[in-house]
């Protein structure tokens, strides 16, 4: 097997396994008790607190723990929104259109209760439009989103400049930035240093799944999605997954630790794989600036190859790659994102993305060079 679907999830860490096995039988105690096991849970929650706090740059209790990335992006823009709204009547919500579908769908929500969505475009090369973003916001502007990087092409957007011209067109407005497939390539601390909210979920970088965070700076006010009890600092309701978040800050502390050896290896398996790709097959492209990816994600579009047919093609040699992002396997629609870079139809239709992560090998570059050129020559062939 030959795993490139690492964009959509990533094998679980060793350490995050080690941290989360007491948990699952033995330390059973729900946090918010009192007694002895309770307290245990609660020690294990808060020292994982301090671990991604670290990780993220920010204090502990600036960390809200979540139920994945796209619960801290709805979260994020809808808890946003809603305050600045019955604070100060703020009505406007700026994000992209290449933005994960966890912020669109947030927008779509907003903009059905009245708020004034405005999405900002891309250029060809998978860059927000930040000429676009300065018109688009205003004094009412409640919530800005920009994602640090890009799922599908790994472009990293320009967040600290979108930033900048928000706080001073927009002052009152909050930024949050979707970093979920950052945490792995980037350094977070100076990446989003200045966004006051970052989303992360931790079966992007080998964190289990169903487990992530809102990083929420002090100051700002969001409305929970989620109401009951005073959990996560009466921002997110409901007894925390212990075993999951002990997991998820171990697979965020090794991914820190590794990231400066991963991007160079990472970064020489992708650029051998592009390179023979480009050898081996006719009009290979690569999608989006080369200088501005992280080095785990390739998207390629194979002119006159359907990416879905091929994809099954290379599912039958047991090589799994994805199309678009992974919450749209399975559709027949091109990229929302390819399409917003301005790529045509039959282009965005051709496209495949593959990705790498920290457990990726050369023998999967290898395995992927002997079965994508012969897949493609096959479906080319049987399409004449």
């Amino acid at each position: 097997m030959a795993y490139l679907d690492h964009a959509a999830s990533t094998p679980l860490r060793a350490e995050a396994l080690a941290a989360m096995e007491p948990f699952l039988a033995g330390t059973y105690g729900n946090p918010s008790g009192m007694h002895g096991a309770s307290r245990a849970a609660k020690t294990a929650l808060e020292a994982a607190r301090e671990t991604v706090a670290d990780v993220c740059g920010c204090r502990p209790g600036e960390i809200v723990f979540t139920g994945g990335g796209s619960e801290g992006d709805n979260l994020a823009v809808k808890g946003a929104a809603w305050a600045a709204r019955d604070q100060r009547a703020a009505d406007g919500v700026v994000t992209t259109t290449i933005e994960h579908k966890a912020v669109l769908g947030a927008c779509d929500r907003l903009a059905r209760e009245g708020f004034r969505v405005q999405r900002v475009g891309a250029d060809e090369r998978g860059v927000c439009d930040l000429d676009a973003l300065a018109r688009a916001v205003d004094e009412r502007t409640a919530v800005v989103s920009l994602m640090l990087v890009n799922n599908e092409t790994g472009i990293v957007q320009p967040l600290a400049e979108a930033i900048e011209l928000v706080r001073v067109r927009a002052p009152h407005a909050v930024v949050h930035t979707d970093a979920v497939q950052a945490l792995s390539w980037l350094d977070l601390r100076v990446a989003a240093a200045s966004a006051d909210l970052v989303s992360i979920s931790g079966h992007k970088f080998g964190g289990p799944k169903g487990v992530g965070a809102l990083v929420v700076r002090d100051g700002v006010t969001l409305v929970p999605l989620v109401d009951g009890g005073g959990h996560e600092g009466e921002r997110r309701a409901g007894t925390q997954n212990v075993a999951g978040i002990v997991g998820f800050a171990a697979a965020a502390r090794a991914a820190d630790a590794q990231r400066a050896d991963d991007v160079a290896r990472i970064a020489g398996l992708r650029d051998r794989l592009e390179a023979g790709l480009s050898s081996a097959v006719g009009g290979v492209v690569v999608n989006g600036d080369p200088t501005r990816r992280v080095p785990g994600v390739s998207n390629v579009a194979f002119p006159g190859v359907e990416a879905e047919t091929l994809l099954v093609a290379l599912d039958q040699r047991e090589l799994f790659a994805a199309s678009g992002s992974a919450c749209s396997s399975g559709a027949i629609d091109p990229s929302h994102v390819l399409l917003a870079m301005g790529l045509d139809e039959a282009r965005a239709r051709a496209s495949v993305r593959f990705s790498l992560g920290h457990t990726s090998t050369a023998a999967d570059v290898d395995a992927a060079l002997d079965i994508v050129p012969d897949a493609v020559r096959r479906l080319v062939g049987a399409a004449a």
